[in-house]
C-alpha cells in the first residue's frame, strides 16, 4: 500500500512550510542578534568580504590561498560564538534551523549499500507521516496527547495495586531508555482499565519524539484490516506492502488483544507477527485484559511459548480508573 500522488504532495508542501517558517526564524534570530551585540553584523559581513578576496586571490595564481582562509573563518566563527555567550546567546544560536536534523526538512537522507551505491531514501520522520496516512494511526496522536507521562498520575492506585503500577512505569522508562540498544517485547496484562493503555501512550510518544516509527492497531481493527486485505484478491500488493512496514516499523503496539474475534485466522497472522519481528530484532509491545491462563487457552501453545519466552510480563490491577474517575467526577459536582 503506497501513497497516492495528492497524499505524497501534501506530505513534501509541508516539509516545504516547514523550512519557510525554521529560515524566518533564523532571520529573525540574526537580526536580534544585530540589535543586540555591537560589531557583530560587521564581523558577519567580513565573511563574504574575505571569501570574495579570496577568491580574486586564487584567480591571480597565489597559493594556499584557501588553507588560509578556513583559518580566518574559523577565527571569525570562534570570535562570533564568544560574543553570542557574552550578551547571554547559546552558542549556537545562529546555527541553521531544522525540525528534523537527519534530513535537514527534506524528508530524504543518503544512505549506501552493495549493490546500488549511494541513494537517497525516506527519512524515519518522513516514513511515521506515511504510517499516519496509510493506516490512520491518528487515533494514536489523540492518544498520546492526553495519556502520556506528564499527565501520569500515582492517585488512583492502593497497596499492591501501586506497587505494581509503580514497577510497571519504571519497566516502560527503561524500555525507553534501553530501545536503541536491545530488542525488547513487552506484555502488559490485568484487569480492566489500569493503565496498560496508558502505559502504552506513554511509551509511544517518547519514541515517536525520538524519530522512531511506531504502528498502533487495537487487537480488533489489526485483524479485520489484514483479513480484508488477505481476501481481497485485488489487494495483494496492498497485503505486501502492509506486511513490510507491520513487520518493519521500530514499534508495534496491539492493544487490547482478546477483544477480537479469535480463530484459525487470527491466530495464525498473530504467530507469523510474532514471529517475523522476533527474527528482524524489532520491538512489540501487547496490552490485554485476557489472564496468562485464558492467554494459553485461545490462542495456540506456539502464541503462549513465544509471549512467555521473548516478552517481558508485567501484571496490573486494581480499579478500573475509567469508572472511578466519573465517579470522583460526580462526586466534586454534588458537593
Amino acid at each position: 500500500m503506497a501513497l497516492d500522488n495528492s497524499q505524497y504532495k501534501a506530505i513534501i508542501r509541508g516539509y516545504e512550510q516547514t523550512r519557510d517558517a525554521n529560515r524566518a526564524l533564523l532571520v529573525s534570530r540574526t537580526e536580534k542578534v544585530y540589535d543586540t551585540i555591537p560589531g557583530f553584523r560587521e564581523l558577519a559581513d567580513s565573511v563574504s568580504v574575505r571569501s570574495v578576496d579570496s577568491a580574486r586571490r586564487m584567480l591571480d595564481g597565489e597559493e594556499n590561498v584557501m588553507e588560509s582562509l578556513h583559518r580566518e573563518l574559523a577565527r571569525i566563527a570562534s570570535r562570533q560564538k564568544e560574543m553570542l555567550t557574552q550578551y547571554g546567546f547559546p552558542s549556537d544560536y545562529l546555527e541553521p534551523v531544522y525540525t528534523c536534523p537527519d534530513c535537514q526538512d527534506t524528508g530524504y537522507v543518503t544512505a549506501s549499500d552493495d549493490s546500488s551505491g549511494i541513494f537517497k531514501k525516506k527519512c524515519h520522520c518522513f516514513r511515521q507521516q506515511e504510517i499516519r496516512i496509510l493506516y490512520a494511526q491518528s487515533n494514536i496522536q489523540d492518544m498520546i496527547s492526553r495519556e502520556n507521562f506528564s499527565t501520569l498520575s500515582y492517585d488512583y492506585y492502593q497497596g499492591d495495586d501501586l506497587g505494581r503500577f509503580e514497577a510497571a512505569v519504571s519497566l516502560c522508562r527503561k524500555f525507553i531508555e534501553n530501545f536503541n540498544n536491545s530488542c525488547q517485547n513487552l506484555f502488559l496484562y490485568g484487569t480492566v482499565g489500569t493503565g496498560k493503555s496508558f502505559l502504552s501512550g506513554c511509551i509511544a510518544k517518547e519514541l515517536l519524539q525520538e524519530g522512531h516509527s511506531v504502528i498502533y492497531f487495537s487487537s480488533s481493527g489489526l485483524f479485520e484490516t489484514l483479513a480484508r486485505y488477505s481476501f481481497d484478491f485485488k489487494s495483494k500488493e496492498a497485503l505486501a506492502d502492509f506486511y513490510e512496514d507491520f513487520y518493519s516499523c521500530d514499534l508495534l503496539i496491539i492493544d487490547d488483544l482478546g477483544t477480537e474475534i479469535t480463530n484459525n485466522f487470527v491466530t495464525s497472522q498473530l504467530f507469523s507477527c510474532l514471529n517475523e519481528r522476533y527474527l528482524r530484532r524489532k520491538a512489540t509491545l501487547i496490552s490485554t485484559n485476557i489472564s496468562l491462563a485464558e492467554l494459553r487457552d485461545r490462542y495456540s501453545d506456539r502464541i503462549f511459548s513465544r509471549i512467555t519466552s521473548h516478552f517481558t510480563l508485567c501484571k496490573l490491577t486494581g480499579p478500573d480508573i475509567r469508572i472511578l474517575k466519573k465517579r470522583l467526577a460526580k462526586t466534586s459536582v454534588t458537593m
